[in-house]
């Protein structure tokens, strides 16, 4: 029997510009949502297959005593140096992104029309390949830092810090098939998410 690929959307954006949100809100409107934040807070989860090449290559110092991986350790370990963040992302990506390959297939085997595909660094990673469409959700820097300074209890020059360190977000948009921009009431950029998503399914037929 064969089987029908699903319809995918690449969803990103840079962090505090509503992408959880975005995708909460198309799932209610009957997509599948594949999460690669879910996937990767999974892989090094108690028992999580990317513990052991972490520790391999980070050592001991980015575990707790109970043997739990000490997130803010290696962060602050990777945010600062960039080979080292490399290393983290060399572990993580191939395991995301085949992750989320068997949730394309799960999608499929059950009929699914159209996977969300939420992946913060989308384009960053060439997942953007495995896409039919991507949009971007936008929000000014100033409506960033403070959605994610009150989101995260940090202070403005972490938020700063993290932004920078992102692919810029025109960058983001000039790859993307829609900007969607969330520094507006939430039922407006919910309005427009339900017009694309209603197109979509229309011209899916």
């Amino acid at each position: 029997m064969s089987v029908n690929r699903p319809y995918i959307i690449g969803l990103t954006g840079g962090i505090g510009t509503g992408k959880s949100e975005a995708a909460k809100f198309l799932a209610s409107l009957g997509a599948v949502h594949l999460d690669a934040d879910a996937v990767s807070h999974e892989l090094t989860q108690p028992g999580g297959e990317a513990l052991e090449p972490i520790r391999a290559e980070f050592g001991e110092g980015v575990f707790r005593e109970d043997g739990t991986l000490d997130r803010q350790a290696l962060a602050n370990i990777t945010f600062s140096d960039p080979a080292r963040k490399r290393a983290l992302e060399a572990i993580l990506h191939p395991r995301i992104q085949r992750d989320l390959m068997r949730g394309i297939d799960r999608a499929a085997e059950e009929g699914a029309k159209v996977v969300i595909l939420d992946v913060p660094l989308l384009f960053e990673t060439g997942m953007d390949a495995l896409c039919d469409e991507t949009w971007v959700l936008s929000a000014d820097p100033e409506t960033q830092v403070a959605r994610v300074m009150m989101r995260d209890r940090v202070e403005r020059e972490q938020v700063e810090a993290r932004i920078q360190s992102q692919m810029p977000a025109e960058e983001k948009e000039k790859l993307a098939t829609q900007v969607i921009p969330t520094e507006r009431p939430m039922e407006k950029t919910q309005a427009e998410l339900a017009s694309l998503y209603q197109q979509v399914l229309k011209r899916l037929g």
